[in-house]
């Protein structure tokens, strides 16, 4: 793992009229690494995500990305940048193949002119056939292959979910922001789904997420933050976070801090 971060949040703060979604956070998310973002509702996770993806701008504060500060910054330009995100519901154009959902995803990596696409130019087909390789290769990465020219509505929620994925890594990022990845899925879906995000982070891609499913989380994670009240109240490793006693009583509770304790030495 680099000794640099990908992303440097530093003083970040987001005032709603008079109220303060997030206060004076920090952390650093680096290249290949596996970031979770948890605490109650309401502690400011969704807020953090916003900021950081540029649909919010910071009341104070900083974002750096690749070592350029991007807070203010438009949602697509950080998006060209290398940062994508998926969202806690799957969201499939429906009535398309699971291909061509995948390809849309491929708009922030090509930069044809309506022009060039009018008139049929080389450079404009050279671009879809690679996109489409591209697409290829995340099917089968994400081991949907044997659905590769299905309708994303015969998808399981499961297979969706994975979908998402691909369309977020057709962009080609170097950070993906997960929110609640893992929501609704069952037990052996989330295994399929979290033995992707740790090969997405294989890659050198680093992941930031949103999870309240403790069970899915905790193995998963090489670090953890915890916001409560818009504010960072622990961030380390998932064992250590277990056996933090604000951490406990904010959020995990003593049953689900000695399962999460245990499941850090299994």
């Amino acid at each position: 793992m680099s000794d640099n971060p990908l992303i440097a949040v530093g003083g970040l703060t987001k005032h709603f009229g008079g109220l303060t979604a997030v206060e004076d956070l920090g952390l650093d998310l680096f290249p290949g690494e596996i970031l979770a973002l948890i605490g109650p509702n309401g502690a400011g996770k969704t807020t953090t995500f916003n900021l950081i993806a540029g649909v919010f701008a910071p009341s104070a504060g900083s974002i750096m990305f690749g070592g350029a500060r991007i807070d203010g910054l438009p949602v697509h330009r950080i998006a060209s940048l290398g940062l994508m995100r998926t969202f806690q519901h799957n969201m499939p154009f429906a009535g398309m193949s699971l291909t061509d959902n995948i390809l849309v995803g491929c708009h922030t990596r090509c930069d044809s002119r309506p022009l060039d696409i009018l008139l049929g130019r080389r450079r404009v087909r050279d671009q879809e056939a690679a996109a489409r390789r591209r697409a290829a290769e995340l099917i089968s990465f994400l081991g949907l292959q044997d659905r590769i020219d299905d309708h994303v509505s015969t998808l399981s929620f499961g297979e969706g979910r994975l979908l998402e994925l691909a369309r977020a890594l057709a962009g080609q990022p170097r950070v993906i922001l997960l929110d609640e990845p893992a929501a609704g899925l069952t037990q052996p879906e989330m295994a399929r789904l979290g033995a992707a995000i740790r090969d997405i982070a294989a890659r050198g891609i680093a992941v930031l997420l949103i999870e309240h499913d403790m069970h899915f989380l905790f193995p998963l994670a090489h670090r953890i933050v915890v916001l409560n009240f818009g504010r960072k109240i622990a961030e380390g490793e998932p064992d250590g976070i277990a056996r933090d006693p604000e951490v406990i009583e904010a959020y995990l509770g003593e049953a689900v801090g000695g399962m999460a304790a245990r499941q850090g030495h299994a």
